[in-house]
């Protein structure tokens, strides 16, 4: 590490240093025993200056021990040296000359004739300095501080006379000024606060933790001042202790007396104090004591230990308590005791006696006297008075209180009732029949109660004797939110309201959970606190943030947080609350380092610091054997680039060694099909190169191939999932696709076979011809008699009503282009709509939109801009209908004429072509049916095609000339393989095409545009050319109209004034004239 190197090296290779004393605190004495006599003050003195000499003159890495071979950077039986140092301001070996040095050869070793004597020089002149071990923190700290031995922990350098320091009152370690103001602004230094105030105090100040004790301070460290703190900045001065002022300490000691320290400025905690404390009296003030500062409690006081003796404050006894602080207290002597009522005596602590009241009791002796019984009575039992009133009946129901001689007068005597129970109508007024004794009945009035109840209302029952029953009325009350009022019984409601259903969906304080508390307290107090929030605040206090941000007691947040913090290894512990959580406030004190060591970061460190970044290279070896790719060191989180060597390595089937292979690959696929055998057997599996064991039907899987056998009922392949070894179900109907026609193949209808176990379905039946038949068969004989080509005609004419341009991109893509023009078409049918607007589309789409609707005759537009440009079109006067061909047709009728126009071109270029082809011998690649049948379908071709299992796949495809191009397609297969498989498989396939009257099949070899290059050779087989030659681009001649009398005379089947062009027919030899009959039709059928 560069910063470390700088620094004089940190950390690994400390010379001479004790490593137990290096990160030592100033408050921890030394364990270790001094390896001499700590130097006299003297020595101290005159060392001082030498090492200020010396500091001057070296840097400040000097010779610390760095990264060298050995840890500290030296041999083991090299001389160690005061902190890794080994020059200092003088000579290592004596200067002066000698007279019987021997001459200099190079090459030769040069004998050090001095070394013995150095050897043999006493150790007293080489005088080691090493670290402070006396017992009080000043000594040690003022010793290192001289001798460049005290280090800062948080940078590891030296803390020296002429540094700007700062010293923790807690710890006593000294830190340089410098270091410690990073070090408590970091955020990683933080200690942890109170997160929130509930009743809205301000939060303390933000503390910081000391890195030599780790507890938390209030204050931050600002200026650099002496050891007491008196003078600020001060300098050096020579003959005090380093970081000094000279004036005495006069710091109060951490023992409280009245006596500051008396000791120069110094560092550290100052010493007990040596004074005597003063004169003090004990607790009960009977006796005096002097003692020494530092045995004297001025806190607490002392005591004597005598008896206390002082008068209780029930005035009766005396403390027995040994001299104490503070009162007395409670007395707690035992006395006997009466009850007022005088039913209960037992014996009380003297401090529990109530007021004395003395309590008078008649009683009549057996020999018939009244006797008056007294007593003093000092507490109330928990018993009723029940004393007999004068009438000898009725009790007293009172608690127990003082009796008088006399027994009281019973409240139920008719001179003391003289109203009914509620007070409001006299007895005399409710029965004219007065009362004489107190057990006759108190009578009731008719009028109701009235009294106060304690919840406010009066009491509605009518006139009664005893307590009132609780109130019944019925009352409006709110539940605890207040959202819902309800009616309940009035006394209900005073022991706790009612709870509604309603959740409260306010946000806590946090702003990350809801309240979802039913019925909350505080749900109206949210919803003004946002009121009051939606208005704003005053532009003056604008800049204020309020600390709770005015939330409910309800809504304050009580989860703990505990998202990540951003070290990764620790969760925030504060409570749930608003914006990012702060910085880990724990630290890292060991090394940090990369994957080979090489670079190390030294604590303390903030939580969550990643390794630093290596500049050497990575040294993990490969296993592969292949030498490491150079790039830098690493954490084992990331791997080595991949091994970029070629290799030679055995595909996954095993087929095959393939050579050139990334050495990283594991699994390298040659790409062939399988081909193995399933379980089922009968299917072979078609996975591409793929590990052993991972077919199709691996892990007990069922095949999943289509069945592929021909069905006894009709000969079609079964379609159902592979069921081996069981038989095919025929039961259900075939769904296989068919085409029935009627006996002159001119009708053609798509169907479902539907031939099962049961019925042949529809593989026998026909359509009936009509009247389009009739119609066919009769310009067959026409065209026949006549001697028509009817190949070679054109049907429809040779009108197309679209552009070039149209009918180019039509062509480009067909399908698209015909879902538009359905779409013109429909637009344009309905009357009532006047515009069209298409969805975004490409540059080359609003092209082809643009030309159809000029040949529709509509007007278009483009609209927005990209990636949302459209078109638009619009009715227009000039528009009158949609064209009558379809561009489908258009681009046939196009195609044939550029084949009649072409083929006398084409027909040369094929020919040479193909003799060519014969002559190089260029292997087939595709099947081409000659003479293909009239309404032959694709579906047909490929139908035949998969009732054979060959390993390759077909293109089919219908050419201009009506023929089928049969392109087999393999990706595994070479040219020769595929000419030979296309060989062997020509045979079955010729004879079921041929069964079916499909056509004629032969091989052929094709390039890329399906233009057919080779033939087979065949008697009978082609006319001299290629049709496919068509495809090519003919030359744009313009037509030729012929004369009348070679006009094509089938277009007057056609109707109307169409006109057709016919293939030009070539030069035949000249034939004898026939004779003309009569009857064309007659001659024909006769023929026939």
């Amino acid at each position: 590490n560069p910063a470390r190197r700088r620094r004089g090296g940190g950390g690994r290779g400390r010379g001479a240093r004790d490593p137990l004393l290096a990160l030592r605190p100033s408050s921890v004495t030394p364990s270790t025993q001094p390896s001499s006599i700590e130097p006299s003050s003297a020595d101290v003195s005159g060392t001082e200056a030498n090492t200020r000499n010396e500091e001057s003159r070296r840097s400040r890495g000097g010779a610390r021990g760095g990264r060298g071979g050995a840890r500290g950077g030296r041999a083991r039986g090299e001389n160690r040296t005061v902190n890794g140092r080994a020059f200092g301001g003088q000579l290592t070996s004596d200067g002066e000359l000698q007279a019987d040095a021997t001459t200099f050869v190079p090459g030769q070793p040069i004998l050090n004739q001095g070394a013995t004597s150095q050897q043999t020089q006493p150790r007293s002149q080489r005088r080691r300095l090493s670290k402070s071990t006396a017992p009080d923190i000043a000594t040690r700290t003022h010793y290192d501080i001289d001798n460049g031995h005290y280090e800062c922990p948080i940078c590891t350098s030296e803390v020296l006379r002429n540094s700007k320091v700062w010293s923790c009152h807690t710890c006593w370690t000294v830190f340089h000024m410098s270091c410690v103001k990073k070090w408590s602004q970091n955020q990683g230094s933080a200690a942890a606060q109170q997160q929130g105030r509930e009743n809205g105090d301000i939060p303390p100040p933000r503390q910081w933790r000391c890195p030599g004790c780790n507890l938390p301070k209030d204050t931050l460290p600002k200026t650099y001042t002496c050891w007491c703190e008196k003078e600020v900045e001060p300098r050096p001065v020579t003959g005090l202790p380093p970081h000094s002022c000279g004036n005495t300490c006069g710091r109060e000691r951490v023992r409280k007396c009245p006596h500051p320290c008396q000791l120069t400025c110094h560092a550290g905690p100052c010493p007990p104090c040596t004074h005597m404390g003063p004169t003090q009296t004990c607790f009960c003030g009977k006796h005096e004591s002097t003692r020494r500062c530092t045995d004297t409690d001025y806190e607490n006081g002392w005591s004597c230990g005598e008896v206390c003796g002082d008068l209780m404050p029930c005035g009766e006894h005396e403390c027995p308590r040994p001299c104490h602080e503070g009162l007395c207290g409670a007395c707690e002597v035992r006395v006997d005791a009466r009850c007022y009522c005088g039913q209960v005596e037992k014996a009380l602590l003297c401090a529990d006696r109530g007021d004395e009241v003395t309590s008078h009791k008649k009683h009549v002796a057996e020999d018939g006297q009244d006797i008056v019984e007294e007593w003093t009575g000092m507490f109330a039992c928990a018993n009723s008075c029940d004393r007999a009133f004068d009438c000898g009946i009725h009790h007293c129901q009172k608690p127990c209180h003082s009796q008088e001689a006399d027994p009281g007068h019973c409240p139920r005597s008719p001179d003391v009732v003289t109203h009914c129970p509620c007070g409001k109508t006299k007895l005399s007024e409710i029965s004219p029949e007065a009362r004489t004794s107190c057990e006759d009945p108190i009578a009731n009035c008719k009028k109701p109660c009235m009294k106060k109840l304690s919840c406010g209302h009066s009491c509605e029952q009518l006139c009664h004797s005893g307590a009132c029953m609780p109130c019944l009325k019925a009352v409006p009350i709110s539940c605890r939110c207040g959202r819902t009022t309800s009616t309940t019984i009035c006394h209900q409601g005073k022991i706790e309201p009612p709870q509604c259903m309603r959740v409260c969906r306010a946000t806590l304080n946090c702003g990350r959970h809801a309240c979802d508390e039913r019925c909350c307290e505080g749900e109206r107090k949210a919803a003004e606190r946002q009121a009051l929030k939606r208005k704003g605040r005053k532009l003056e206090e604008a800049h204020i943030r309020p600390i709770d941000d005015g939330f409910e007691a309800e809504h304050i947040c009580t989860r703990p947080c505990g998202r990540p913090l951003k070290c990764g290894n620790h969760f925030c512990e504060d409570l749930c609350h608003k914006g990012p959580c702060g910085s880990c406030r724990e630290a890292i004190f060991d090394e940090i380092n990369c994957n080979c060591g090489r670079t190390v970061l030294t604590p303390p460190l903030p939580c969550g610091t990643q390794p630093p970044p290596c500049r050497f290279q990575c040294n993990r070896p490969k296993t592969c054997g292949h030498p490491q790719v150079q790039h830098n060191c690493h954490m084992n989180n990331e791997s080595c680039p991949r091994c970029p060597f070629l290799v030679e390595k055995r595909c996954m089937c095993g087929k095959k060694s393939l050579k050139n292979q990334q050495c990283w690959l594991k699994d390298v696929s040659c790409g062939q099909i399988c081909g193995r055998r399933l379980k089922c057997g009968s299917h072979f599996c078609t996975k591409p190169c793929h590990r052993e064991g991972d077919c199709e039907d691996a892990g007990g899987r069922p095949c999943q191939q289509p069945c592929g056998k021909a069905k006894k009922a009709c000969g079609h392949p079964d379609e159902a999932i592979c069921h081996a070894p069981s038989a095919c179900k025929e039961d259900k109907a075939c769904t296989h696709k068919i085409f029935i026609t009627c006996e002159c193949q001119a009708q053609k209808q798509e169907m479902r076979c539907n031939a099962s176990k049961t019925s042949e379905g529809n593989l026998n039946k026909s359509l009936p011809c009509n009247d389009e038949c009739a119609r066919l068969e009769r310009n067959r004989r026409l065209a026949l008699a006549l001697n028509i080509d009817q190949e070679a005609h054109v049907e429809g004419g040779d009108h197309v009503p679209f552009s070039n341009e149209t009918l180019n991109l039509y062509a480009a893509h067909p399908t698209w282009a015909s879902n538009q023009e359905r779409e013109f078409r429909v637009f344009a049918a309905a009357d009532d709509e006047k515009r069209l607007r298409f969805k975004p589309m490409t540059a080359t789409q609003r092209a082809f939109i643009h030309h159809l609707a000029e040949d529709f005759g509509l007007d278009s537009e483009s609209m927005d801009p990209e990636p949302h440009r459209h078109v638009a079109i619009f009715k227009t006067p000039r528009f009158v209908r949609a064209p009558p061909k379809t561009l489908k047709e258009s681009a046939r009728i196009r195609n044939a004429q550029r084949l009649a126009s072409g083929k006398a071109v084409a027909t040369s270029e094929a020919s040479a072509n193909q003799t060519r082809a014969n002559e190089v011998g260029e292997p087939f690649n595709s099947f081409v049916i000659v003479r293909p049948r009239f309404g032959l379908m694709i579906e047909e071709v490929r139908t035949e095609l998969a009732s054979f299992a060959l390993p390759v796949q077909f293109d089919v495809e219908f050419l201009p000339s009506e023929e089928v191009v049969i392109k087999a397609i393999s990706r595994t297969l070479d040219e020769q393989a595929l000419d030979q498989t296309l060989k062997n498989a020509k045979a079955p396939i010729a004879t079921a095409i041929a069964a079916k009257s499909l056509g004629t099949l032969q091989l052929c070899r094709t390039d890329s545009s399906l233009n057919i290059t080779r033939r087979e050779t065949e008697s009978g087989v082609s006319d001299g050319w290629s049709r496919v030659a068509a495809k090519s681009a003919a030359s744009r001649r313009p037509v030729v109209q012929a004369a009348s009398s070679n006009n094509n005379l089938f277009s007057a089947l056609a109707g109307g004034n169409k006109v057709t062009f016919a293939k030009k027919k070539e030069k035949k030899p000249v034939v004898p004239a026939e004779p003309v009959v009569d009857d064309w039709e007659a001659a024909e059928i006769a023929e026939e």
